[in-house]
């Protein structure tokens, strides 16, 4: 039986499927707690069809929650094809490898953790965690997707602008994953635990207006270090595609805060609270590709190639 072989852009195709899946998996698991289906369905990896009907009044929760456990399959497939193809590539690298497995091992991790907070009755740091690990899963797939479009062969890693630059990039990271934390402190302290009517689903003992307050915060100083870089990438004269990234990062960051502070003033409605959940994930995905963008894969030039010729000595 012959082996399936796939090319460098089909192996980027499939790459790029699972990164959109898990973005979206992000906004479907956010769905879950914000229409109260958090305990829809029992600890397991799906509802039993007779859970679906047996209490009219929570069907609908029953099955948003069993819903959103299937796109939860189709994400699994797509981590798993990403690690098989890595292995069919032609070429095949090692790096591609690694950070497709590192896909397969979040998902298992995030499928365990998923179901660790149904067990606990949504306690807010496991929810809180399960944001996370899905916002690092995310990332290690964005990266897998960046390198996919790499070059092959011997290369090496040379900085695309400015070393400032390239210095406030990885700072931006920072501050971006403090906007994140934060902002799930937030939401544990809100009132959308994703319980529904239940009384013991726990909150953190937390005032929501401190919580924000925090979280605002963290997300000014991140505007502030974008302009500061925007500022940065023009003097600099970075290629356009590090100002482009940059400015699609800026738009996002704009439109995010204009929806946070809409959702808050109007007591976090549940559409508005989504919307604010799938604008952090694009955030926190600009940020990313904005970072990765300061660098460039080049191929290495051998030492034989680039000595200076010496001269020929004279004969008699």
């Amino acid at each position: 039986m012959r082996v399936p072989h796939l090319s460098p852009k089909a192996y980027q195709r499939v790459t790029l499927v699972a990164t959109i899946l898990l973005a979206m998996i992000i906004v479907t698991g956010g769905a879950v707690r914000l229409t109260d289906s958090g305990l829809g369905c029992p600890v397991g990896i799906s509802c039993p069809a007779r859970e679906l009907h047996r209490v009219a009044v929570s069907s609908e929760h029953r099955f948003i929650e069993h819903a959103n456990r299937l796109f939860t399959g189709a994400v699994s497939i797509a981590v798993i094809l990403a690690a098989l193809g890595s292995l069919v590539r032609v070429p095949r690298r090692r790096d591609l490898t690694w950070l497709s497995l590192g896909l397969v091992v979040g998902v298992f991790a995030q499928a365990v953790l998923g179901q660790l907070t149904v067990e606990f009755d949504l306690k807010p740091q496991f929810v809180m965690a399960h944001f996370l690990l899905s916002i690092v899963l995310l990332t290690d797939a964005i990266w897998l997707t960046w390198r996919a479009g790499q070059p092959d062969g011997d290369t090496t890693s040379r900085a695309a602008t400015s070393r400032r630059v390239v210095a406030m990039s990885r700072a931006l990271l920072g501050v971006a994953a403090l906007v994140l934390a934060t902002g799930t402190v937030v939401t544990g302290a809100g009132p959308h635990s994703g319980g529904g009517q239940r009384d013991n689903v726990a909150r953190l003992d937390i005032p929501i207006e401190s919580a924000a307050r925090v979280h605002s915060a963290f997300v000014w100083l991140f505007l502030a270090m974008v302009l500061v870089t925007l500022s940065l990438v023009r003097r600099d004269r970075a290629p356009a595609s590090v100002q482009a990234r940059l400015t699609v990062l800026l738009v996002l960051l704009v439109a995010q805060g204009a929806i946070g502070y809409t959702q808050y003033f109007n007591d976090l409605p549940p559409l508005l609270v989504g919307f604010h959940l799938a604008g952090a994930a694009a955030v926190w995905s600009a940020t990313v590709v904005f970072a990765l963008g300061c660098f460039q894969r080049i191929e290495r030039v051998p030492a034989a190639a680039t000595a200076p010729e010496r001269p020929a000595l004279a004969t008699t």
